[in-house]
């Protein structure tokens, strides 16, 4: 019996002294956010003040030691954050995450993020290389001096965090346009289907914007058939090779925003409002870092991105203003020939209209986790990175791989204006906008800005306006592929002819109908003499947002937050009369419909309509699709795409051309696909959600969900880190919440939301006491903080915070030089 009492007390005791032990850690692991401290790299005495909800405003007596102040922040609060940001541009995943990220690493480094930053680095103006040198040593004094514990994630992993440098703002700030600028995934689609289907066929599959005609190309599909270009599995149905490429994850993802900003005449404070909640991957912690910088010459308050060291959006005392993805088409990918009689393994030249050229070379060592370094040799053509060099890029190709035995072989380069050695410049362009005092001087500066291209519009207290900011490419009138598909790199036609110059992309300033609103449609007329892109968003959002402005005479930030949470998805309109029509033998065939009666595309979380309508949406489109695309590459494409253009177009044409499976002897038509979707639809719902069809509910699958990096991929872990909450709206509402149609790879759900208003901001240019701001996640990106959720349930809410504080005092901290 005593050894029993014995073994009962130690275990206790071994209970009370872990709990001992978390407790310590996770007080040491919080940062030092009262007292004084003191920090090398700093100049004078700076205030890190706190307010209620962490949100910290920065005092600084230069803007030298402001930057400084805000990378000691982003450092005590988002340095695993910091760290991965730093791995992604450099390609050093695989160090931190073992061989599962070795693929990633190898597209990384033959993209040349970090070759690129060196180059920029060169280039890059004295105010900028004063602000990141001041940024960074910000960071790296809180890692040196400060840091009296590692985030978890650090130890659990068993790494240190790493000194930050200029290097990585620039290569983050590349990270950041990849996404919002990408379109080579499009490029690199067609030339996949047009493996499968004629070139009018992909126009179908890919349709032009509303009411518009596809681009006049060349047939792309036969060219790539006389290049020599196939499938790994030509035959018909035979598409497991032709999944689309792997491609590196910013954690940006900035598919779809909105913006828009209303006159004083149109306000009720007379003074003008401006609105914007941008739409991004989301993650845990949100992408977005709210901060107040204050300094001589610099009183700015909003969203800032760790790694970079600005306010990004926001306002300062005399302007504000909101961006939204313009998407323009800034990327081409060309097919290099290589030189067949250079020696196998070593084909290091292509041709040109000049002749052969070599490549660069660039030796890349990659160093994995528990494993061998690996040795890799990127190559850049005279166009850009050869992406191909990294393998996965052309999976299930043959005949674009130079290294291997398909001959003739060509290698793949990507042409990108982000990679530009002077596209440091739009950081020249960012610290403009925090001083700007009118909008006439913020459009003077957006002349600079480079990459990702924006709609940003911008208010002062008189004026408002839009600009499409960023470098476009112009192609050539003799150009017949457009930039839709990849061309071959040794014909001259096809290289770019310069950019539009920056004064002439689209803009406007003070329309007599007293607003302006972006959501990544169309943004210039017919008549507009530039190229910008073939692929803007379906303008049911800009439409919807249009909408609700004109119906009131006069603006308040109420009536713009509740646009903000507007989850009216007028694209359901198109397909519910199709879905209301169907019919199913299905036992809850008759409670479905009768959920419907009325539904007219309210996206509401506790409505079971939604749900329906998403699920029958999803089994048409494999019913559809899945023939004619495969099944990889179309459950890969729902991730983003989703076809329902494409969809919408097949149903209102009734083609029964698409809607045929030509894997069955009979002719199936589009009613008939509807119907069998309709019956597989209920079949997954009740197994989702049980046989009661009054209880199911849109929100109880399509939940929020914030991705934390790397451990919302190990079951254990993910409860612990990444955040969830219901959320209605869909993917067309102006309250987006993107609708997931492919299961979640590790947990098999479906309809996840996992790309959404990563903010909300609506800034009053006649009383900034009244701006607010939201975003994802919270304050902190330690799990072990009070602040890391704190803000989830409000954002869900559509809720706000102050932009400039509600004027308490909070907790102080003092940086002094050492």
């Amino acid at each position: 019996m005593k050894w029993l009492v014995r073994g009962l007390l130690a275990v206790l005791a071994l209970v009370v002294l872990l709990a001992a032990a978390a407790l310590v850690y996770r007080q040491r692991a919080l940062p030092t956010t009262e007292g004084r401290l003191q920090a090398g790299g700093l100049r004078a005495a700076l205030s890190i003040e706190r307010d209620a909800h962490g949100i910290p405003t920065i005092r600084a007596a230069s803007l030298q030691d402001a930057w400084f102040g805000l990378g000691f922040a982003h450092a005590q609060d988002r340095l695993w954050q910091l760290e991965t940001h730093k791995r992604i541009a450099s390609g050093r995943l695989a160090e931190a995450f073992g061989a599962n990220a070795l693929e990633a690493d190898k597209f990384l480094r033959a993209l040349g993020v970090r070759r690129s930053a060196e180059r920029q680095w060169q280039q890059a103006s004295p105010d900028v290389r004063g602000m990141l040198e001041a940024y960074s040593a910000g960071i790296n004094a809180f890692i040196a001096e400060h840091l009296a514990a590692r985030p978890p994630e650090f130890v659990l992993l068993g790494l240190q965090p790493q000194a930050w440098s200029p290097l990585d703002s620039l290569g983050w700030s590349t990270m950041m346009a990849w996404d919002l600028g990408a379109n080579w995934g499009s490029e690199l689609l067609r030339l996949k289907l047009a493996l499968l289907m004629p070139t009018e066929r992909i126009a179908q599959l890919l349709p032009p914007y509303p009411g518009e005609r596809p681009l006049a190309t060349q047939d792309y599909a036969g060219l790539y058939r006389r290049l020599g270009i196939s499938a790994d599995k030509p035959a018909p149905g035979a598409t497991a090779g032709l999944a689309l490429p792997w491609q590196p994850e910013s954690a940006v993802e900035g598919a779809g925003s909105n913006n828009w900003v209303v006159a004083g005449a149109r306000s009720r404070t007379g003074s003008p409002l401006l609105a914007n909640d941008p739409h991004l991957k989301l993650s845990a912690p949100a992408l977005w870092y709210f901060a107040r910088l204050e300094a001589p010459g610099l009183k700015v308050a909003g969203a800032t991105m760790p790694g970079l060291p600005l306010v990004v959006l926001g306002q300062n005392e005399h302007v504000a203003w909101g961006f939204t993805n313009t998407a323009p088409d800034v990327q081409d990918l060309y097919l290099e020939r290589i030189n067949t009689a250079d020696a196998p393994g070593t084909k290091q030249r292509y041709e040109t209209p000049d002749g052969w050229a070599q490549f660069e070379q660039f030796a890349e060592t990659i160093r994995v986790k528990g494993q061998p370094d690996v040795a890799f040799n990127a190559r850049q053509s005279r166009h850009g990175p050869v992406i191909s060099d990294a393998g996965g890029a052309v999976a299930g190709l043959v005949g674009i791989d130079p290294e291997g035995p398909a001959a003739p072989g060509y290698a793949l380069a990507l042409r990108w204006t982000a990679l530009d050695a002077d596209a440091s410049a739009t950081l020249d362009a960012g610290l403009a906008f925090n001083r700007a005092r009118s909008v006439d001087e913020f459009i003077a500066a957006s002349a600079q800005y480079v990459a990702p291209m924006q709609n940003m519009v911008v208010a002062d207290a008189e004026r408002i306006a839009m600009v499409a900011a960023g470098r476009v490419p112009l192609r050539r009138p003799d150009n017949d592929l457009r930039g839709l598909a990849p061309a071959p790199g040794w014909d001259a036609r096809y290289d770019w002819a310069g950019f539009v110059a920056a004064s002439e992309t689209p803009r406007e300033r003070d329309p007599a109908r007293g607003w302006i609103a972006t959501a990544n449609q169309r943004v210039h007329g017919p008549q507009y003499p530039h190229f910008i892109t073939s692929e803007w968003a379906p303008p049911y959002r800009q439409q919807r947002i249009e909408q609700l402005l004109a119906a009131r005479p006069l603006h308040s930030v109420e009536s713009l937050a509740a646009i903000q949470a507007d989850v009216f998805s007028a694209a359901t309109q198109r397909l519910l009369p199709l879905l209301q029509r169907a019919k199913s033998p299905h036992a809850l065939a008759a409670a479905a419909q009768h959920e419907l009666k009325g539904f007219e595309g309210t996206m509401t979380a506790e409505r079971a309509a939604p749900l329906i309508f998403w699920a029958w949406a999803r089994q048409l489109t494999h019913g559809v699709f899945a023939d004619d695309v495969g099944p990889v590459l179309l459950e890969r494409q729902l991730a983003s795409r989703g076809f329902r253009d494409a969809l919408e177009g097949v149903l209102e044409r009734d083609d029964t051309g698409w809607c045929d499976d030509q894997r069955t002897p009979v002719v199936e038509t589009c009613a008939g696909q509807s119907d069998a979707a309709f019956t597989r639809a209920l079949d997954e719902l009740q197994a989702l959600q049980g046989p009661d069809v009054t209880q199911w509910r849109w929100g109880q699958a399509h939940t929020a969900r914030s991705e934390h990096r790397p451990f919302s991929r190990v079951a254990g872990l993910a409860p612990w880190f990444e955040l969830r909450t219901p959320v209605g709206g869909d993917t067309y509402t102006v309250n987006v919440s993107r609708v997931g149609l492919r299961p979640d790879a590790t947990t098999g759900e479906l309809y996840l939301d996992e790309h959404g208003p990563s903010l909300r901001a609506i800034y009053d240019l006649g009383d900034r006491a009244k701006s607010r701001f939201m975003h994802s996640s919270g304050r902190s990106g330690l799990a072990l903080s009070n602040d890391y959720r704190n803000f989830v349930e409000r954002w869900s809410r559509n809720e706000y915070l102050p932009v400039w504080g509600d004027g308490r005092a909070g907790r102080v901290l003092t940086l002094a030089p050492r």
